[in-house]
């Protein structure tokens, strides 16, 4: 079987948060890659790609079976994604944000 993902307006505020985040680090910094940025984005797609075929293999985040978060490496860190399996089709990305952050914004 074969999911869905969708994004969640906030999840998508997020990656472009996250993005703007890691282009404006590499801009102050001498000799700083303006690629990385995109790279991060990349890899954030890549792994919520994944979740299409094996969403059930990702961590509970709460007491709801179907509220997950997904770990997604990058560099020396990585993101998280908190989703939600809707039903036997669809699940919709609520929020992503990088390891080293608190919490959801």
């Amino acid at each position: 079987m074969t999911f869905r993902v969708r994004l969640s307006r906030q999840a998508q505020a997020d990656l472009e948060r996250l993005f703007d985040f890691v282009l404006e680090r590499e801009l102050a910094r001498t000799g700083g890659d303006l690629e990385l940025a995109e790279q991060a984005i990349a890899a954030i797609r890549a792994g919520l790609a994944t979740l299409r075929a094996s969403p059930f293999t990702c961590r509970k985040a709460g007491q709801s079976p179907f509220l997950r978060e997904l770990v997604i490496p990058f560099g020396r860190s990585g993101y998280v994604a908190l989703f939600e399996i809707e039903d036997a089709a669809n699940i919709s990305i609520v929020a992503v944000r990088h390891q080293l952050e608190d919490d959801y914004h």
